[in-house]
């Protein structure tokens, strides 16, 4: 098993969050902890970074209006961005970090800023999803 992956692994657990997948030879691990909005966040361990996403809702149209407020606040996410899946239908949250020097506070401050652009954010994702 790879270093990073069990340092990853080992800082998930310490956090609290429940493995609901991991495959260690593709380097994979997904987490949920539903209190905070954390759904199947899939971390995926690609030495040397670390890639975050996490899906946050279908487009069903694609509207110049629904992707400009989203790349509007891009601006106030603290770590991550909204980013388009690569079908271009799915808005995800999506965060890299490196590997090399990670340590629990910069994962926890990762998580944390997905944790809270949900909570603040609930109202127009909920809109933008229907529209």
């Amino acid at each position: 098993m790879n270093e990073h992956y069990q340092t990853v692994k080992d800082y998930l657990l310490e956090l609290g969050y429940t493995i609901t997948h991991e495959d260690s030879t593709d380097g994979i691990i997904v987490v949920s902890q539903e209190e905070d909005g954390i759904s199947n966040l899939i971390l995926y361990v690609a030495d040397p970074i670390l890639i975050m996403e996490q899906t946050i809702f279908e487009l069903k149209n694609l509207k110049a209006d629904i992707l400009q407020a989203l790349l509007m606040k891009n601006r106030d996410i603290i770590f991550g961005a909204f980013a388009l899946d690569e079908s271009g239908k799915r808005v995800i949250f999506r965060d890299t970090l490196a590997l090399e020097n990670l340590d629990l506070n910069e994962l926890e401050g990762s998580i944390n800023s997905l944790s809270l652009l949900l909570s603040e954010f609930t109202d127009e994702i909920i809109e933008y999803s229907k529209a």
